[in-house]
């Protein structure tokens, strides 16, 4: 039997999860895409807890892209009562969780039952301390992006800001959640291969971990392998592995 690899990371202390296959789940077990999206709601409720007692800084989780908007309109308002009735009836289990919510998107475009029940939320846990749900809603990492732009440019016009001192810090600061802890892994169920405009700018140095179980069918387990499969990896952030050979020229060469 072969050694296990050594671990050479710690444990991821943030972890985005693009959740995907609700509709394929559905179909595949011919119920309707309804269906789907009531599981995976379920889902959303077990990995959050399993989440928190594994210490997770914060879970991110993409729940609706500004994309989605494009979906059957009949589909797009089960989603939206989906949201509220899940903000409404998990308020207490993330209340008794230690688990404060937080939410990053477009919000404006949020129907009134939604905005009303994640307002409600985001006050009753904003002393959570043990973890950060936060919600990705009518999000899109461009649109983050932009965003951000749009923010660094008014205060160029208003003289408050030297567009020729901007670094990519002040862009950070702009962003929907400014505090937002280093992204370290991203996973994707359904066994898609791109990010689809989820955390781009958050992104730059995360992990991917792609499986082919759909969001419906994700469990502790399934959690539980891509951390350990993110423990094993080495992270260089754009360096060099510490064993790699030193190809600077040795004195003497330079002589030569």
């Amino acid at each position: 039997m072969s050694e296990r690899p050594a671990e050479t990371s710690p444990g991821p202390r943030h972890i985005g999860i693009i959740m995907d296959g609700n509709g394929r789940w559905a179909r595949r077990l011919g119920l309707p895409r309804s269906a789907g999206h009531r599981a995976g709601a379920r889902t959303v409720r077990r990995i959050t807890e399993h989440a928190a007692r594994l210490g997770l800084r914060q879970l991110t989780l993409y729940a609706f892209s500004s994309e989605n908007w494009s979906r059957p309109e009949g589909e797009v308002r089960l989603l939206m009562r989906l949201f509220a009735r899940y903000l409404r009836s998990e308020r207490e289990r993330l209340l008794r969780n230690g688990i404060r919510l937080r939410v990053i998107g477009r919000l404006d475009a949020l129907p009134a039952l939604v905005l009303d029940e994640l307002a409600a939320s985001m006050e009753a846990t904003r002393h959570g301390a043990r973890m950060t749900l936060c919600l990705a809603i009518n999000y899109g990492g461009r649109n983050e992006i932009v965003d951000a732009c749009r923010a660094l440019a008014a205060r160029a016009v208003a003289g408050k800001l030297d567009p020729d001192a901007i670094e990519a810090e002040d862009l950070a600061a702009c962003l929907y959640q400014p505090d937002m802890p280093p992204l370290d892994l991203i996973i994707r169920t359904a066994g898609e291969m791109r990010l689809s405009n989820f955390l781009l700018w958050q992104a730059a140095y995360a992990e991917l971990w792609v499986t082919e179980v759909p969001w419906p069918e994700f469990d502790a387990d399934c959690l539980d392998r891509a951390i350990a499969d993110f423990r094993r990896r080495e992270r260089r952030f754009g360096g060099l592995p510490a064993d790699a050979p030193d190809l600077r020229p040795s004195p003497t060469a330079l002589r030569g």
